[in-house]
């Protein structure tokens, strides 16, 4: 799962609504990415955590970092996407996203999310 769509959820929209009864898997960029905000307050950190506490979290290994090297140079995406999508791809898990730049990207299961959708 991206980190848009762990926003998405923590802030109650209500197209992610029935993601969170899934098996939730998410990679350690996510996790930084969420927890790294600037000015986080501790109700904020305590949600966060309290939701990748119901996530598998996916540590960054050997193979997704070459798989990220690779997709960041054919499809110039930002680091923390190259990571995330490379993460889905070494686990052939589907990645749910809100992110149109990610559908470029060959040989992901890209789910692309639709936020004015609420019956998923």
């Amino acid at each position: 799962m991206d980190t848009n769509v762990l926003i998405y959820i923590l802030n109650g929209h209500r197209a992610v609504a029935g993601i969170s009864h899934f098996s939730l898997a998410i990679s350690v960029i996510s996790e930084i990415e969420l927890l790294g905000k600037k000015d986080i307050t501790p109700f904020e950190v305590n949600a966060i955590r309290g939701m990748l506490n119901d996530c598998d979290i996916i540590k960054l290994t050997n193979n997704i970092k070459e798989t990220a090297i690779s997709l960041k140079q054919k499809y110039s995406v930002k680091i923390p996407d190259a990571i995330i999508a490379a993460t889905a791809k070494n686990f052939d898990l589907p990645l749910i996203t809100a992110d149109m730049d990610l559908k470029k990207i060959e040989g992901v299961n890209i789910l692309l999310l639709d936020l004015n959708k609420t019956d998923y």
